[in-house]
């Protein structure tokens, strides 16, 4: 310890200072992306809202527990989909709180690409982007 304390900071100075690292990315751009191949959707949301709002089909499905060794291109336990660190994944919560503090940890793991969606789900299905019922979403992938 070098002696010098910093001074503790509240959640909403830490999104700002991690938001300040990275570009996020809006649900039709995101939307657009993965419709190219230029981007993995990541859905962080627990199973209580995908079962009460429904899943984003194509997205894989990855507890927020589980997030960084499911995305290590380098990990035992990564998602056949973390193929490698130029991956550009887009991860979502449900209103891009959470989302955006699992960025900075997958950036520290070198995935220089991750970002997260501004306003997460929500903002998604508000934008009426595609939503499947959960129980029938078998488009989505569950890590």
């Amino acid at each position: 310890m070098d002696g010098v304390e910093e001074r503790p900071i509240g959640i909403d100075e830490l999104l700002e200072r991690v938001r300040a690292g990275y570009t996020r990315i809006e649900p039709r751009a995101a939307y657009e992306a993965a419709q190219r191949g230029d981007a993995l959707l990541v859905d962080i949301r627990y199973a209580a809202l995908r079962d009460r709002d429904g899943l984003i089909p194509g997205a894989l499905v990855v507890e927020r527990n589980e997030l960084e060794w499911r995305l290590d291109p380098q990990g035992s336990h990564r998602a056949p989909e973390a193929t490698s660190h130029d991956l550009r994944v887009v991860v979502i919560c449900n209103e891009g709180y959470a989302s955006s503090l699992a960025i900075e940890s997958l950036r520290r793991l070198g995935l220089h690409r991750a970002t997260d969606l501004v306003g997460g789900f929500q903002a998604w299905r508000a934008e009426g982007l595609p939503v499947t019922a959960a129980e029938s979403g078998v488009e989505a992938r569950q890590a």
